[in-house]
């Protein structure tokens, strides 16, 4: 069903993706962010939540310091440097060891954000963005997270094969450059230039993707999103219901790491998943 994966971590032990889905809690440090947008922006508040995420079941804490929603404004490399290098150190100064990854696209941050104690880098871009990102995953041999956003996708797009020829530019830019393929994970971008329909046939059909990229684990990124929310008419806090269906979904279908905003509820979702699918 799952197929395992060990990620390398520097100074810390791997991530063993298989069977065990592992919870991603999202740590937004932004004023503008779709649905937890300026709840944790300063670092009492921001250590306060990866605190209470860890303690709910996270894996991994996501910061990040740039809204990626639509019609956001780019933030300049300094602005989110100094939104989210204090808020790393802080947690690794309140003695939270969990694995952390920096949702950015600026090379520049990510590279500081290491040197801070973050230990994946989660790019939006996919790797095809800067040179420079591959080659700092490279240089510190840290796992990188390739989010798949195609700009030129439309509602024509087929889904899938799209999708399958972005990610093989995608390694082959990591292979170019030094990253090993094993430190890969690739993440369908659920709602970025996607369709409604889109979105649900990527999750649908997601089987397809990891038999396409056995040897890479897959991100499962649907939280509160847009495609929950026009489907059933709701608002971002209102979407609980509907991100841990698509959650459960993604994990029977193959996906191993999942970023949410609400760590317990999806966690205590996926342990039954798991039980349901592997024994209890």
């Amino acid at each position: 069903m799952h197929t395992v994966h060990t990620v390398d971590l520097r100074n810390r032990e791997p991530l063993i993706l298989g069977s065990t889905p592992l919870v991603m809690g999202i740590l937004n440090v932004t004023p503008d962010s779709f649905s937890d947008g300026g709840l944790h922006d300063n670092l009492d508040l921001a250590v306060a939540h990866a605190r209470a995420m860890v303690e709910q079941g996270a894996h991994i804490l996501d910061v990040g310091g740039e809204s990626t929603r639509p019609g956001s404004e780019t933030v300049a490399v300094q602005e989110e440097l100094d939104r989210v290098i204090p808020v790393i150190d802080a947690i690794r100064n309140a003695g939270i060891t969990t694995p952390i990854s920096i949702d950015t696209n600026k090379p520049l941050v990510a590279d500081q954000a290491i040197q801070a104690g973050a230990d994946i880098i989660n790019d939006v871009f996919g790797l095809q963005g800067p040179d420079e990102m591959v080659e700092i995953a490279a240089l510190y041999g840290v796992p990188v997270i390739a989010m798949h956003w195609d700009k030129l996708w439309d509602a024509q797009t087929e889904p899938m094969s799209s999708m399958v020829d972005y990610f093989i530019r995608t390694l082959a830019i990591a292979e170019a450059r030094g990253l090993a393929a094993s430190q890969v994970i690739l993440d369908p971008g659920f709602g970025f230039t996607k369709t409604l329909a889109q979105n649900y046939q990527i999750l649908r059909e997601l089987p397809q993707l990891s038999k396409a990229f056995s040897e890479h684990g897959i991100l499962i990124g649907t939280s509160r999103k847009s495609m929950i929310g026009r489907l059933l008419d709701n608002l971002p806090n209102q979407r609980l219901a509907g991100t841990i269906a698509t959650t459960v979904q993604g994990y029977e279908r193959g996906g191993h790491i999942f970023r949410v905003h609400d760590v317990g509820a999806n966690r205590d979702a996926l342990r039954v998943a798991q039980a349901t699918l592997y024994g209890p």
